[in-house]
Order: C-alpha cells, then structure tokens, then sequence
C-alpha cells in the first residue's frame, strides 16, 4: 500500500539523496574545470607554436619586383625613410659617422656577447628586435635598454610584410610594442622590414607598406652597408664588407640572432678598432637624426632663417592604429588625437621630444604607461610560462611515449610467456609441451557457491541464472536482491531452480549484497558475478581450478562484451580483449594482479572474511578486495579458460558514467592502500611493484596520453602533416599488432580490428577525458555515488557468440 505524506511537511532527504546531490552540484564546475585545463593548454601550445613561427608562418620572400612606382628621389636617397606631414623624405647619415645596427634579435647567447664587445669599446648601437624573441628573451632586451642602446621593431614574426594585409601588418607591429613595453618598459618609432636592404632596392609592393608605416609614425631604416655576416666569410671578410667608401657616413648591418655569430662578434671588436682610428665615430639611427638637425639649424643659424630640425628622431606623426596608452608629450598620450587624427606610440604630436627614454641616442624610444605596460607585462609572463611548460611537457611525452610502447613490448612478451605456460595442456605441439603439461594441481570438484547480486535486474535476471543451470560444476546460486523496485526476485524465484535461494536486503549498494552472500554462503569457495552476465557451462569449473594451489586466494575470469555488434559494443570489445586481458596476463605473471573483475571472478571465502569482506569505502570494490588480498599474501592469478559474456553500456553516457566510477573507484583503492609502498613481505611487494605499474598505465599515462594526440594534431596542422602522419600510423600500427595478438590468444574473430582506427580518434579521446574528470573529482574531494546502469536484457546464452 502507498501512504501519501501528510500536506505541509516535506520528507527529509536520505544520506544518499544528499550525496547524489552534492554530487550532481559539483559535476559541472568540475567539467569546467576540466575543460579550462584544456583550453589553457592548447592556448599556451598555440603562443609557443606562434612565437617559434609555426603558426601564421609565410616564409614568402618577395624578390625582383618592378619600381616604377616609387618616386626616384626615394630611390637614390639615404637610408633612414620617413613621412612628415605625409611628405616622404630621407636622410643620409653624416661623414666619418656610424651606425651600427643588429637585425633578428635578440638571442640568450650571442645578443650578450654582441653587448659586452660594444660596452667594452663604449659604443651604442641600434638593435632591431623580432618581437616574437623579445617576448622570449625579455631580460636580454632590458640590459640593452640600460646600457643604451635603441631598439626599432623588425616585426613580431619575421615576415616579408609585402604580401601581408593591413590587418597582420598592424598586428605585426602592435604585438612588437607589446613585447617591448613587457620586457623593457618602452616603446620605439624606429622599423625596418625583414628581407630589406638598402633603400634602391624598394619597390611597388614594399612602398605602400612604408607609405602606410610613415602614416603611422615610424621611421623606417635600411642600410648603406651590408657585413654579410650571415655567410660566415672569416673576420677579415666582415670588417671588409662592412667598411663604406671614402669616408662616407654608413648605417652598418650585422646580425646577433640566426645561427652561430662567431664570427661576428670577433669581427665587430677589430671592426669598432679599425674605424675609430681612422677618426670615425659611432652612435645610434637616432643619434644621427639629432646631428644631422643640429647641422640644419646651425646652417638656418648662418643664413639667418629659422632652421627646423627636419632630422628630429621624434618629428611629427600623423596615422592610425597601434596600442594606446604610452605617453608622447605629458600631455596627449600616443593613441589620443593630433590634429584629427591617431598619433602612434612614441610620436610626439607637434614635434615635441618630451617621454624619451634617455638622451639623443635613444630619442625615438618612449616610456610604456598604461594598457600597453600592463598587456606587455602579461604577454611577457605567459611567454615565459609557455616556454617553460611545453618543453617540458614535450619531454614529459618522450617518456609517456618510451613507457607505452615498452608496456606494449611487456605486454606482449608476457602475454605470450602467459599463454605458452597455461597452455600446455591443451597444445598438442611437442615444441609447447616441453617442461610437462601445467596443472594448478588435483582438479577441484567441490562444490561452490555462486553470488548474484541484483538490483533492478529483471531484463537479464532469467538469463544470468539459466547459464548458471548449464554449469558442469555443482554449484548453489544465491541471489541477493538489493532493493530492486521491480520484480527481479519473483522473476529468480519463479524459474524453480531447487540450488537457487533469493535473500532480500534493503538497498545498501554492491559491496553489502556481495558481502550478505558471502555470509550466507555454504561452501569454501565463492564466485561473484553481475546480474547482467552469462557464464559458459564450464565457466565456473575452469574458474576454481587454480584454488587446487593453497596459496591462491583468488581468480579473476575473462569476461567478454556480449552486445558487440553495435558501435560502441565493438570499441569496447577491442578494450576487453586488448587491454584488460592482455594486462591481466601480464600482471599474473608478475603476481601483481589489481583487480578482478565483478563479472566473473572467484574468491576463497576465509580470504574474504579475513580481510574484511567486500569494502564500501571505494567505488571499486572489486579493486580493493584483490589489492587487500595481495597485502594479506594470498596469490591472485588469471584464468582465461573462464568466460563470461557480460552487457557492457550501450550508450555513451551510461560508459561515461561507468568508467567514471571505474577510474574514481581504482584512485580512492590505491590511496586507501598507498601504505603499501613502505610494507615489508607480501604487501610491500604490491606496493612496489603493482602500485607503480597500475599508477603509471592506469592513471599518469592516460591522463598524459591525450596530449601526445593533441601534439600529433598541431604537428598535423602547423609543423609538417606528413611526418606527424606517418608517426601517428606507425603508432597505430603497433597497437593494431598488439590487439591482433590479443586476439588470436582468446580466438576472437579479426574483423573488429577494422574499428581500431575509429577506437583511437573517437572512443580512446572519451576515455581519457573520462580519466581525467575522476583526477579533478579527486583532486578537488569530491565523492560519488553507486551508478546504475539501464540494462536491456540482450546478452543471452554464449552460443555462436564466439
């Protein structure tokens, strides 16, 4: 009879109500968690993948273009381009006079020994830095700042900006000033492209770029002598190349960045030697600007006109774009408006020098306030976390990848070793038998008794005890009904089976079912099943065998998926056959054994009871028990004969949900046994051996394994398709004979392997985010509760499944 409850009062909650309800409230925020460790990784391989020139890269290089369209004075005019009011003029540097500037830095060895030959001889130099390496190389470019040096941008990334949009080239440009202000607190006005040399040799393309670079207020710096360094031709060679012509002013090219610079920084000593004593001096592009004003105003001086110092590293700069926040003159910040229009960073509006840096020789240099600071200082960090974090992840991955395929090996080798010694009984081959035929000892034909637990299991109910009937070996079946709201103990009870007894509990969960039976039980040895499997007739004979050794405690069955037939059926087939069976012979051999599965597996009865019976205190019961009988020093071995044909989750939220618990259950049984690790005997052998094997195959390699996926995919993408390709399928291909091994060991038919490659782009992702969710759920406390799965009642007998 029903009972409503009386109106106005509210029952309160059971415990288990109020764990399902913590539980379901701390699922999200754990799922978002997850997710944002994710994207927090993709988003630090994508920086690291951008700065390194992976993604985005276009080695394109413009060369021999036509330029008709460029003005000829342009062309035959000095290296330093500029655009006031929108006029483009050039500058040529004075007599006797040099300027000596580095392309491609900065680097961590060379940019140093560059600096230390330049301090030594008291000479600045101007540096032009890629942005993507001052972001990586920050405290390089502050010592280069401090010692007074100037820095112009050479791009973030080091492209031909000919064949870029305007987009990229304000990209380009804004995330170079970005990486200045983080790293040294400054921004600059001063460019030159990648790939450019003297001034002669701009043409259609490259000239609206310069064009639209004056408009945004930077000067933009090409050479009148090129050291050719980069060819390595001998010091000798340098100094030569790199000196001008009868006394001529020179903007000077060296490289401190792209290979080995020997070379260069030898020759750059002799170099700074040689041209001082032939009475030249050295400054910066801004040093020579402010020279060449000071002569136009003498000479406006002499001739009695006003004089205005065209040569002003810091002249007038009317654009767009470019990040505010810079202060040009203390009063108008660069990103406000002169005269209608965007000033860019560093520009002083109206021709003002107010916000520089230091002296002259840095003038086009201005100090980073603001947003740009902040946002530089935060590119900067997450650099440096970048550049931490993924090689380091990288080798991390070199040893995830090293332990799979030795597990691989392992496992195969063993597995075979397994197999051969099981075996020897049943092969006729001479070659097998060697060594005599293997026998657990006198064959074991007591009774046992067999539990079922069951909850809500009428759909497979009938089924799971019909094989039972079939069995060869005398045996007494009690079936635990947990709870069940349906009908499932009428349905045991109504087949008539005398050796079956029905004993019903409230619902207490798996563990206190399985625990009430092994109470009840009338014989020595016990064998715990679902209420969702079918046993073969001589399962449960091939089962106890092994308990013929006195030393062995328990046996662990080889359960099958039954519904294969269907997508998933099969993913998980291939898991059943691959990697749990394979595992199992590995770990018998190495009588370290973790589990034993509760779809079929045997136990001595005192053994149970001695160690406390079957533990609540996890979500894998089964786990624990096996882990708490290898402490207590009984033997736990695999008996592949034993099969059982067992429902798995037709659904991917029921295998989530499933292989959820698993995951979680196999953590909180290892924890609870970690004191293992420092035990002596039995346990401590456990502790040392089958504790790191289950924590590194089970727990550290899935969990770290989707990265090597993810790497595989950005290689794919960004690096080189082909070789990540080919690296992915020689993977697969070593899985695939592995499964086909496991296979051929339990007889099964070839043709799911066809889904193996599916299994490892779909199914393999899922599980490992599953693995991944429990590690958050223990990491974080959290606590779940028994799951129950939908059943459909669709494995029947084992015949012709096989």
């Amino acid at each position: 009879m029903t009972t409503t409850p009386t109106r106005g009062r509210r029952r309160a909650p059971s415990t288990m109500e109020r764990a399902a309800g913590k539980a379901a409230a701390l699922q999200k925020p754990r799922v978002i968690l997850a997710l944002l460790l994710l994207l927090a990784l993709t988003s630090v391989m994508l920086l690291d993948g951008y700065l390194r020139s992976e993604i985005g890269n276009d080695a394109r290089v413009r060369d021999g273009a036509a330029y008709d369209k460029v003005p000829q004075k342009i062309l035959d005019g000095g290296p330093i381009l500029s655009f006031s009011g929108g006029v483009a003029k050039t500058q040529s540097v004075p007599k006797k006079t040099i300027v000596l500037t580095f392309d491609d830095g900065p680097t961590a060895n060379w940019t140093p020994e560059v600096l230390k030959v330049l301090e030594e001889n008291d000479v600045e130099a101007t540096f032009f830095l890629v942005g993507s390496m001052v972001s990586r190389y920050p405290d390089v470019v502050k010592t280069l700042v401090d010692q007074g040096n100037e820095v112009g941008i050479h791009t973030f990334t080091h492209v031909d900006l000919s064949y870029q949009s305007t987009a990229r080239l304000q990209r380009e440009l804004k995330q170079t000033q970005l990486a200045l202000a983080g790293a040294a607190g400054i921004t600059t006005t001063l460019f030159r492209a990648p790939y450019s040399s003297e001034i002669s040799a701009v043409d259609n393309y490259s000239w609206p770029v310069y064009k639209e670079l004056g408009g945004l207020g930077y000067t933009s710096v090409f050479v009148d002598t090129d050291s050719d360094d980069w060819k390595k031709p001998g010091v000798s060679k340098i100094v030569q190349w790199a000196t001008p012509k009868k006394n001529k002013g020179a903007i000077v090219l060296m490289h401190d960045a792209g290979g080995d610079r020997s070379q260069t920084v030898a020759a750059l000593g002799a170099y700074i030697k040689k041209m001082k004593a032939k009475g030249y001096t050295f400054t910066t592009v801004s040093g020579a600007q402010a020279e060449l004003g000071r002569a136009a105003a003498q000479a406006g001086s002499r001739t009695g006109g006003t004089g205005t110092a065209t040569g002003s590293a810091t002249g007038s700069a009317t654009g767009s774009t470019l990040p505010p926040g810079q202060q040009g003159n203390g009063q108008q910040g660069s990103g406000q408006r002169a005269n209608g229009r965007q000033t860019a960073p560093g520009s002083a509006a109206g021709g003002t020098t107010n916000g520089t840096t230091g002296g002259a020789a840095q003038a086009a240099q201005r100090k980073a306030t603001g947003a740009t600071l902040y946002e530089g200082k935060a590119l900067v960090y997450a650099v440096a976390v970048a550049e931490w974090v993924v090689p380091a992840l990288s080798w991390f991955l070199v040893v995830v990848g090293v332990a799979v395929m030795g597990r691989f090996g392992m496992m195969l080798v063993l597995a075979r070793r397994h197999y051969r010694q099981r075996n020897r009984n049943r092969n006729r081959d001479r070659r097998s038998s060697r060594g005599g035929k293997f026998s657990w000892g006198p064959t074991v034909t007591r009774p046992v008794t067999v539990i079922v637990p069951a909850y809500n299991e009428k759909e497979c109910i009938a089924n799971t005890l019909k094989s039972l009937a079939r069995s060869t070996h005398p045996i007494e079946i009690i079936v635990v009904d947990d709870g069940s709201e349906d009908n499932t103990s009428e349905i045991a009870e109504s087949l008539g089976m005398p050796n079956v007894r029905v004993i019903r509990q409230e619902n207490a969960g798996k563990p206190a079912a399985l625990n009430n039976g092994v109470r009840e039980a009338r014989h020595d040895i016990v064998v715990m099943m679902d209420g969702d499997t079918v046993f073969e007739p001589d399962a449960v004979h091939q089962l106890v065998q092994p308990f013929a050794d006195p030393g062995i405690g328990a046996v662990a069955g080889n359960a099958k998926v039954g519904n294969r037939d269907t997508l998933i059926g099969a993913w998980q087939h291939i898991e059943y056959v691959m990697g749990f069976n394979l595992d199992r012979r590995m770990y018998d051999l190495l009588r370290c054994m973790p589990t034993i599965p509760g779809a079929i597996g045997a136990f001595r009865r005192d053994a149970v009871l001695e160690a406390g019976g079957m533990s609540e205190d996890t979500l894998a019961e089964d786990t624990d028990i096996t882990i708490a009988l290898h402490r207590a020093g009984w033997r736990v071995v695999y008996q592949e004969h034993a099969k059982a044909w067992t429902e798995a989750p037709g659904s991917l939220k029921q295998l989530w949900s499933q292989r959820y618990r698993w995951s979680y259950g196999t953590m909180q049984a290892l924890w609870k046994h970690r004191k293992s690790l420092t035990d002596s005997g039995p346990s401590g052998r456990f502790g040392r051996v089958g504790m790191p094997l289950v924590v590194l195959f089970q727990i550290v390699t899935p969990v770290f394994a989707p990265l090597i996926d993810v790497f595989t995919a950005y290689s794919m993408i960004f690096v080189d398709f082909r070789a990540a390709l080919l690296a992915w399928l020689a993977v697969l291909a070593v899985q695939l004979i592995c499964a086909a091994y496991a296979f051929r060991l339990d007889r099964e038919k070839y043709r799911y392997l066809a889904m193996l490659p599916l299994q490892q782009l779909a199914y393999r992702q899922m599980m490992y985010l599953v693995l991944i969710h429990s590690c958050v759920t223990a990491l974080t406390g959290g606590r779940l509760r028994w799951q129950k799965l939908k059943r459909t009642g669709e494995v029947g007998t084992p015949a012709g499944v096989s």
